[in-house]
């Protein structure tokens, strides 16, 4: 399944349907997950990082339990925007993911969520480094999605006023 810019997915996408949010780490694949009126994205879980195969059946069982009908994959672009390796890689797997799961998937820039979950759990959480480490894939999965939420709600409003040239009161 060919990926989809996030307006095109959210187009896609059922009055209540929820939008599941994915940080694909290197050996933990964190999970967000939106609420029904895709405004608000909470940590979910993780995941063991493992085959495609397994994660995908893992990650399409909690689609079907809590609603989700589309996929925000976390796009590591390097830090001046470019798209290197791990970019490549990050969207080869989401292609195939979204393929395994039978959901359509966008990606989003996930520069610096981890960096921001990290200062969030240590300024406000006070957790320790262990706790942190099983803390900060699933809240940087929230961070990515919420970007895409915001991004997503910032268009549709952008797009809704689009043909009205009278002014707003």
């Amino acid at each position: 399944m060919p990926l989809f810019n996030l307006t095109d997915l959210t187009a896609r996408l059922g009055r209540e349907d929820r939008l599941l949010g994915i940080d694909p780490g290197a050996k933990t694949i964190g999970l967000a997950l939106s609420d029904v009126r895709r405004s608000l994205a909470s940590p979910y879980g993780s995941l063991k990082r493992a085959k495609l195969r397994a994660n995908a059946a893992e990650i399409a069982a909690i689609a079907r339990k809590e609603g989700v009908a589309g996929l925000v994959v976390g796009l590591p672009l390097a830090m001046d925007g470019s798209f290197g390796p791990a970019a490549q890689a990050a969207r080869d797997w989401a292609e195939a993911l979204s393929e395994a799961t039978g959901l359509p998937a966008a990606m989003q820039d996930e520069r610096l969520s981890s960096a921001a979950a990290n200062r969030f759990l240590i300024d406000r959480a006070d957790l320790s480094r262990a706790k942190r480490a099983e803390a900060v894939d699933r809240l940087a999965a929230a961070v990515i999605l919420q970007a895409a939420l915001d991004a997503a709600s910032h268009a549709a409003a952008g797009s809704a006023g689009a043909g009205d040239s009278r002014p707003k009161p």
